[in-house]
């Protein structure tokens, strides 16, 4: 049956339309819309996402030359780079960003029993900040520098799946730190962070929550141990303090007991030294912790490399959020396919398989389903032979 269907609107099938209707709905994003609709303009954004298109103009080209194919590809309205470009200036990116929530939510779900790296029942999230530079000319509104500017992704990742769970867009001047202040802490959970985030004040209200945390140490942090702990120097552990901060306004600012652990990380030749408010998981665990940390430097490589969020399709604030927004949608919307499919190979070359095939009617079942049989024969085949049978 989907065989008789493109591939592009199989996969705009497992979106949640009902819930997008009411995004669009909360913020009257159809209002006095006659032709082009916030759905029509999704799907062209997010074509432009899966495909790896340029520019408005190479959007409005490829889409034109598949005219045919556009209304069974669920696009009704009229594509042209001007009407495009509009959407992209007026209608509320909020639209999108409620919409990539509900399919956060969904994928959460799906990942929930999912394996990083440690054996931890609890929710473990990762927190970090990227940078993207932009022409200061073209996109006055995000001044970084003097004669730079740039935008900034504040990012909390949830480990298992690697699914971003929260993601606040800045210029580039505001602070890594305000992250931590719209943070809405869950008890139990663990955050794992670099040493950018590390503020005595911001980590107390963690700890008020009953949410734990994992994050670096800096060299001036001025502590009295209170009591040491016997490790296992062979597993790179060097000790497991319970310290007092002692600085002059950092003990008023944390005023609890605080856990200080210290590794040797062998492969990156690194001396790591963590503060946490967890006492009660082994030494060696808050360092694996704490090294599950990369997944979301991972993350933001990935994105970049693969989604269209470096070059934008427009200038203003709201063209530049809708395109991330949408773009953080289609990266969901993989991740959910690939899970309910249940395929082995990985979201790379899932993206890489849906970029060359997206106006194929063939079932997207059995694409993937061949593109991971022959995978797995090509890893046969690499394999050394101990037998001849």
């Amino acid at each position: 049956m989907n065989g008789n269907r493109t591939l592009f609107s199989q996969i705009m099938d497992y979106l949640p339309l009902s819930d997008f209707r009411r995004c669009i709905k909360r913020y009257r994003g159809n209002y006095r819309v006659r032709t082009f609709s916030c759905l029509d303009q999704f799907f062209c954004m997010a074509f432009a996402q899966l495909t790896y298109r340029e520019s408005l103009r190479d959007i409005e080209a490829c889409l034109r030359s598949m005219q045919n194919k556009l209304y069974h590809m669920g696009i009704r309205g009229r594509v042209s780079r001007n009407t495009l470009a509009h959407a992209n200036e007026r209608r509320d990116w909020r639209i999108y960003a409620d919409f990539a929530q509900v399919l956060i939510d969904q994928a959460r779900r799906l990942y929930r029993d999912d394996d990083f790296g440690v054996e931890l029942e609890r929710t473990v999230y990762a927190l970090d900040t990227t940078t993207i530079d932009l022409c200061l000319s073209l996109f006055p509104w995000a001044r970084f520098v003097k004669s730079k500017g740039a935008i900034k992704l504040h990012t909390v990742l949830d480990l298992r799946g690697s699914i971003p769970t929260f993601i606040k867009i800045t210029d580039g001047r505001a602070d890594e730190l305000c992250l931590l202040d719209e943070l809405i802490p869950e008890a139990g959970s663990y955050y794992i962070m670099d040493r950018g985030y590390l503020d005595f004040t911001r980590l107390y209200t963690l700890h008020l929550f009953q949410a734990y945390f994992v994050i670096r140490s800096k060299k001036d942090t001025q502590f009295r141990r209170v009591y040491s702990q016997p490790v296992d120097k062979t597993t790179g552990l060097i000790c497991d303090q319970t310290i007092r901060l002692t600085g002059i306004y950092t003990h008023n600012y944390y005023p609890e007991q605080l856990r200080r652990v210290r590794f040797y990380d062998v492969e990156t030749d690194n001396d790591l030294v963590f503060f946490t408010n967890n006492f009660n998981l082994p030494a060696i665990t808050i360092a694996q912790l704490y090294k599950c940390r990369w997944q979301i430097e991972l993350f933001f490589r990935w994105i970049k490399q693969n989604l269209r969020i470096k070059s934008f399709y427009g200038t203003s604030i709201n063209a530049v959020k809708t395109q991330i927004w949408i773009a953080v949608s289609v990266y969901v919307l993989v991740a959910i396919i690939k899970k309910q499919l249940k395929i082995e190979i990985s979201l790379y070359t899932l993206l890489q398989i849906l970029s060359v095939t997206a106006f194929e009617k063939i079932s997207i079942y059995q694409l993937l389903r061949e593109m991971t049989d022959t995978n797995e024969r090509d890893d046969d085949y690499k394999q050394l032979k101990l037998f001849n049978l």
